[in-house]
């Protein structure tokens, strides 16, 4: 029986080969999904799962990313979430353009799964243009859109070199700042696919510093010449594990120098450590992150988190800082097309005597309030909590076509009302009119989603200040 039970299964999965193999991949169709009903109690077996149109991508790299694999048996009832978990995780790699993945044919408790995949573009060889300003308002506003504030090069992107999602990043850039970046990233090193390591290095010299803030405003020098304030470098290395699907432990070492202007420490003394122009330290980190979310880029059900521990310091550098972030998002839908979001970030620094090189917390580029982008807030702790309620308005793709080729560009458009509430301590605070207080805001908008994980976000907020505005933001992380 066992012999029979194993050469039937052998004749079917040969069968659905020869058959498969006739078929052009674009024009896969799902013929046996809707057969399985959700209260069946019964287990399907995976007697195959064939993937089509990655001409690039490593076919085990796929694998990865379903939550089964050929020869698993899997309940019924649960065969349905497991194509969405699988589709999601593809979706989230970065790999490709639309995917996906569902029962082609049943036959019995055997089911023969289809992956079809539709890969991105994978190397950029672009021009680099980028404001130097942390958003387009402040640009735009405070330094009068002076393309005298923006750098330029040469950003080369290879996101999937060997088939195995590793990407390597180059940079070249010049004008307001001169800056050379290396990264490569390779997710996996070993069979199990479950260990990958990240190189990143980083040389930069800047025109002008934010040697400090004054009234939550960045305070700025330039000298006349042409002269360098600033000289840094980082140099990191990552060991990346990732057991699971979800869920990946990082562990980072790495060094940072910095060689400073003397006139920096003139006008802030406490810029660096009891008045130093050049230190040098290590750092020793380690963040656990956990994504389960339709779509990492802009998430319409799900959670995304992120916790992050950091120590930087040395005896002889005078830097000594401890550092806990978290980070997370938690979306709910609560009617069709429409979303709650939840989005909490929030740091401690140890302890809490820094220095103002260790104090830059909010709206640096990084956690940021929404109606408080002409400001930033210094700090040793704090947290921000933002609240969107999003509707989808409008889905299509623009066809763009030419004598060549064809391309389809998706754009969805969502509206949105948001609000925000932020607190952020700072034992020497200053002047600044938002630390050691509770702060808020609220707006409304749209986003606009596009290819490639592309994000527009328009926002016209108010704050509590009795300021309101139309900001900008691009791909905004936070």
């Amino acid at each position: 029986m066992k012999f029979a039970r194993i050469s039937f299964i052998i004749f079917l999965v040969c069968f659905y080969k020869i058959s498969s193999a006739q078929t052009d991949s674009s024009n896969l169709i799902q013929i046996a999904a809707d057969t399985i009903k959700a209260d069946d109690t019964s287990s399907l077996f995976i007697a195959s799962i064939s993937i089509y149109g990655n001409n690039k991508t490593k076919n085990f790299i796929i694998e990865r990313e379903i939550p089964f694999k050929q020869g698993d048996y899997v309940a019924a009832k649960d065969i349905q979430k497991k194509l969405e978990t699988a589709k999601e995780q593809l979706i989230n790699t970065s790999l490709f353009l639309d995917v996906s993945v569902f029962i082609q044919n049943r036959y019995g408790q055997f089911v023969f799964i289809t992956v079809y995949l539709k890969e991105r573009w994978y190397i950029f060889p672009l021009p680099y243009f980028s404001l130097v300003d942390k958003n387009i308002n402040t640009w735009w506003v405070t330094y009068n859109h002076s393309l005298k504030r923006a750098n330029y090069g040469i950003k080369f992107l290879h996101n999937n070199i060997s088939g195995r999602n590793d990407k390597f990043t180059l940079w070249l850039i010049t004008g307001y700042t001169r800056q050379i970046s290396l990264k490569y990233e390779r997710p996996y090193f070993d069979a199990k696919l479950q260990n990958g390591y990240n190189i990143y290095f980083n040389y930069t010299q800047q025109h002008e510093l934010n040697y400090a803030t004054s009234l939550s405003k960045q305070q700025f020098f330039k000298p006349d010449s042409s002269f360098f304030v600033r000289h840094g470098i980082i140099a990191q290395a990552d060991y990346v594990y990732r057991p699971a699907l979800r869920t990946r432990h990082i562990f980072s070492v790495g060094f940072t120098t910095e060689n400073l202007s003397d006139t920096i420490i003139k006008l802030n003394p406490n810029y660096l450590p009891v008045g130093k122009t050049k230190v040098a330290f290590p750092l020793f980190g380690y963040t656990l992150q956990y994504f389960h979310a339709d779509y990492n880029a802009y998430p319409t059900k799900g959670f995304l988190g992120q916790a992050a521990f950091s120590y930087r310091g040395s005896f002889n550098s005078g830097i000594n800082l401890t550092q806990l972030q978290l980070i997370s998002s938690y979306t709910i839908p609560v009617l069709p097309k429409t979303q709650i979001q939840f989005k909490e970030g929030a740091i401690l620094d140890l302890p809490f005597n820094q220095p103002f090189y260790n104090k830059k917390m909010f709206g640096y580029g990084g956690i940021f309030m929404r109606g408080y982008e002409y400001y930033v807030i210094d700090g040793v702790a704090g947290f921000v909590e933002r609240t969107t309620v999003q509707h989808q308005l409008l889905q299509f793709n623009l066809n763009l076509k030419s004598e060549k080729q064809e391309l389809d560009l998706p754009l969805t458009f969502y509206g949105k009302i948001f609000g925000d509430v932020g607190y952020a301590y700072d034992k020497n605070a200053g002047n600044s009119l938002l630390n050691n207080k509770l702060i808020h805001s609220w707006g409304f908008g749209f986003d606009l989603i596009t290819f490639y994980d592309i994000v527009f976000k328009f926002d016209y907020s108010f704050n509590q200040l009795g300021q309101s505005g139309l900001f900008i933001h691009v791909r905004t992380d936070f």
